[in-house]
């Protein structure tokens, strides 16, 4: 089965409750989805409905969700209970309803840790705080989790590992899609939809499909010809035409984790302009590579790409660090940015990325999902990376 088994997730709240003890924590209230996925395997559409994850000292794991989720998570966590409230707002606010619940829990005037002090005001939501509505002692922890996420067990790598054919199917749709005259919006779309009937057909039952996003995906998202120039475009409904760089995306969720490919490609003969960046870019990410082994900090991943890019008079030209910690969310700690100094470890697995950017021509970027292994580093994605592979006909 391609989902994270219940021993897995007892191991991490074994390792979470040991820290807890640490810290002189009686509970730890969580309201991030990737957290309380972690903690209970449960994946939802977050929504002005609060949901928290509580784990007790003794390692109980309660989840407390509105009336519309119950049944859904009574049958798809590894909760060992699940609690509700009718809805948001309600008469009664849910953030009391909440109280109520770590009332009956005994933990008025203990030591309660959390990742949110409450719940994140998204979708309209309004309320007040948990030390607001419930008194006890309380501390912010949202490293507790996020640091034991920052490696990767082995289920995690196989998950990511899986994700990883599926975005290259994707891919490898969307290139051969790819034409001028088309729009954007079509080869995606295909390419898209065929990759995921496919992973569909293959994987039924063995996966869970999680949040918003089921299935592969691949597409441009606007980075088309010169609008490729912004590295975080919005789709355009851009008409692919000959000369057009192109910078992709793409990446499949399995059971939540979800690795990322991208890669540029030109449309017809590249100009002298397009190969000499597109080379550029490839020393930059060969740059990344060979500076990712474990003991290695992340910011001199990165400050050896910002070295390159200055000696090459190319800092005009930069956007952004050179790449990301992934998994149950698409950008997670650590990060190659000469502004984080943790250490690489065995079991991390990173994107590399670094790009450029040329106002009227175009983006140049690569990204693929890496592990770093006890001797360097490790491809989770595969996908060929030189220009001449990367050509589209046209």
């Amino acid at each position: 089965m391609l989902v994270i088994s219940k021993r897995e997730v007892e191991r991490r709240v074994l390792n979470i409750t040991s820290e807890m003890a640490r810290r002189n924590l009686d509970a730890l209230y969580l309201v991030s989805a990737a957290n309380i996925a972690y903690v209970t395997n449960f994946f939802h559409i977050p929504t002005e409905r609060p949901i928290a994850a509580v784990v007790l000292s003794s390692g109980e794991k309660i989840l407390i969700v509105p009336r519309l989720e119950l049944e859904h998570a009574e049958k798809y966590s590894y909760a060992d209970r699940v609690l509700s409230y009718d809805e948001y707002p309600d008469e009664k606010h849910p953030m009391l309803v909440i109280a109520d619940y770590l009332r009956g829990l005994g933990l008025e005037g203990k030591r309660i840790g959390f990742d949110v002090d409450g719940y994140a005001h998204i979708y309209g939501y309004r309320g007040p705080r948990l030390s607001e509505v419930l008194k006890a002692s309380y501390s912010y922890e949202r490293d507790l989790i996020e640091n034991m996420r920052l490696v990767k067990s082995e289920e995690e790598i196989r998950l990511l590992r899986e994700s990883a054919k599926w975005a290259s199917l994707a891919h490898r749709l969307l290139q051969e899609y790819t034409r001028p005259g088309l729009y954007e919006d079509e080869v995606s779309l295909r390419a898209s939809m065929d990759a995921t009937m496919a992973m569909a057909r293959a994987l039924k039952g063995i996966y869970r499909p999680a949040g918003w996003a089921s299935g592969a995906r691949a597409g441009f998202r606007g980075q088309v010809g010169k609008h490729s120039y912004y590295p975080h475009s919005l789709t355009i409904h851009a008409i692919i035409k000959k000369g057009d760089v192109l910078v992709t995306g793409a990446t499949a969720l399995v059971s939540g984790y979800g690795a990322e490919l991208e890669r540029t490609m030109i449309v017809g003969e590249p100009s002298e302009e397009q190969r000499r960046f597109f080379k550029l870019m490839l020393e930059a990410r060969r740059i990344a590579l060979e500076s990712i082994k474990p003991g290695v900090k992340c910011s001199d991943v990165d400050r050896n790409v910002r070295r390159f890019f200055k000696e090459k008079d190319l800092m005009k030209y930069w956007r952004h660090h050179t790449g990301h910690g992934i998994g149950l969310e698409y950008h997670e700690a650590p990060f190659f940015d000469i502004g984080d100094n943790r250490t690489l470890e065995e079991g991390m697995v990173m994107t590399v990325e670094p790009g450029i950017y040329v106002e009227n021509l175009g983006g140049f970027r690569h990204s693929d999902t890496i592990v770093v292994t006890k001797d360097g580093f490790e491809f989770i994605t595969h996908y060929p990376e030189e220009l001449e592979d990367l050509i589209i006909p046209a």
